[in-house]
C-alpha cells in the first residue's frame, strides 16, 4: 500500500474515534525511502471537515517533516480567520454584526476575489448564500426532517446577493440586516495555497497538498513522473471517471455528494443565489487552475452554471480546464482538459 493510502486509513480511524473534533490534533506522518538519496514524507490530520494531507519529496526527511508541520500551523491560523463556525473568527464576527473594522488582510483579499468571481461567473458564484445553506441545514437537521417551504426560501433570498457586500481597504460591511457569508467555496483553496507558500519558503520543491479534493502541486513526484490525480466518482463508487497529471498547478472538485441535507441530494451545500435551491443538472465539477483558490471558486461557480455554460466559462480563462459530470453520468470537457493514462505503481490522489 502506498504511504498516502496508509496515512489516509490511519486518519479515517481517528475521525471515527471523534479525533476530528480535537482542536489542533497532532499531525500523523509516514516516511518511505524512494531511493538512496530521496524520501517521501506524508503528513496529515483531520481539518475543515475532511482529511488534509501533505505529501513531500526531498533529500532530508527531518527537513520535510518540519516543513509539513509549519504548513499545518499556517492552516490552523487561517482556519481561525475564515471558519464561520468558530465564534471568535473574523468571518463569524462579520456575520454577527454586519461589519468588520480593521479586517485581517487575508479576509479582505478572499472577499475581494469572491466578488471578482461573482462578476466573472455572472452571479453564479455567490458567497452570500449562507442564509439558504443554514435554512437547509436547519430544516433537514430536525427530528422530523422537512423541505423548506417556498415562502422560507423567498425570505432567505431577500438576504442573499453579493451586491449587499462592500469591501473598502480593511473595512467590510453588509448593506442590509441578515446578510451572511460562507467562504467554504473559496477559502479552503486559499488555505491550501497558504500551505503551499510555506513549503515554497522552506525550499520544498516537490509536494502535493490535498484538502478533501482541493489539491495543489509543485514539481514531480518522481523524476519523469508527475503527480497523478484521480477524479472522484460522484456516485461514490470505487471507480475513477478520469485521471490527470499535475505539475505546478491546482485542481478542485465540487460535488453534490460532499454535504447533502437529504437522501436524494436535492438539497446540498452548493446553492444558486438566483433560485434559492441547489442546482440539479450537475453531479460534480473538477477545475484545473493556476491556484487552488481559483480552482475552488471556479468549480463552485461552474457547478451552478451547469454543463454548457460552465464549460463556456472555463474556455474563456487562460490556464484553466474542467471536467463536468452531469446527473446522467455524461462527461463534459473543456478543450484544455487532458486525461492521463494510469500506469502500474502510480500513487493517486483524489
Amino acid at each position: 500500500m502506498q504511504p498516502a493510502a496508509r496515512l489516509a486509513r490511519k486518519l479515517a480511524t481517528l475521525v471515527d474515534m471523534g479525533f476530528e473534533r480535537t482542536e489542533h490534533s497532532p499531525v500523523t506522518t509516514e516516511i518511505i525511502r524512494l531511493d538512496r538519496a530521496t524520501s517521501q514524507v506524508v503528513g496529515g490530520r483531520p481539518a475543515m471537515g475532511t482529511l488534509v494531507s501533505v505529501s513531500t519529496v526531498g533529500e532530508s526527511p527531518d527537513h520535510l517533516e518540519e516543513a509539513i508541520g509549519r504548513a499545518f500551523e499556517e492552516m490552523d491560523r487561517l482556519i481561525g480567520l475564515f471558519s464561520r463556525f468558530e465564534p471568535a473568527s473574523a468571518v463569524s464576527q462579520l456575520n454577527a454584526t454586519g461589519r468588520l473594522e480593521g479586517a485581517p488582510p487575508e479576509v479582505v483579499s478572499v472577499l475581494r476575489r469572491a466578488l471578482e468571481h461573482h462578476a466573472l461567473s455572472g452571479g453564479a458564484f455567490d458567497v452570500t448564500v449562507a442564509p439558504l445553506v443554514d435554512l437547509f441545514a436547519d430544516r433537514f437537521g430536525r427530528d422530523t426532517p422537512t423541505e423548506p417551504t417556498a415562502a422560507e426560501i423567498r425570505d432567505a433570498l431577500e438576504r442573499v446577493g453579493s451586491r449587499h457586500v462592500a469591501v473598502a481597504r480593511r473595512r467590510i460591511s453588509f448593506a442590509r440586516e441578515g446578510v451572511a457569508v460562507t467562504l467554504d467555496g473559496i477559502a479552503k483553496g486559499y488555505i491550501v495555497d497558504g500551505m503551499a507558500r510555506v513549503l515554497d519558503r522552506r525550499g520544498v520543491t516537490r509536494y502535493l497538498i490535498n484538502a478533501g479534493g482541493d489539491i495543489r502541486t509543485r514539481g514531480e513526484k518522481q523524476r519523469g513522473r508527475p503527480w497523478t490525480i484521480a477524479v472522484r466518482d460522484p456516485s461514490l463508487s470505487s471507480a475513477f471517471p478520469d485521471t490527470i497529471h499535475l505539475t505546478d498547478a491546482a485542481v478542485a472538485t465540487s460535488g453534490s455528494y460532499e454535504v447533502c441535507f437529504d437522501d436524494d441530494r436535492a438539497f446540498h451545500h452548493i446553492v444558486s443565489a438566483q433560485t434559492g435551491r441547489s442546482p440539479d443538472s450537475v453531479a460534480s465539477v473538477s477545475v484545473v487552475a493556476p491556484t487552488a483558490m481559483a480552482a475552488d471558486a471556479l468549480a463552485t461557480g461552474t457547478f451552478v452554471l451547469g454543463p454548457r455554460d460552465g464549460v463556456a466559462l472555463i474556455e474563456r480563462l487562460r490556464g484553466c480546464a474542467c471536467l463536468i459530470i452531469d446527473r446522467d453520468g455524461r462527461q463534459w470537457r473543456s478543450q484544455a482538459w487532458r486525461s492521463a493514462p494510469r500506469t502500474e505503481g502510480d500513487e493517486v490522489a483524489s
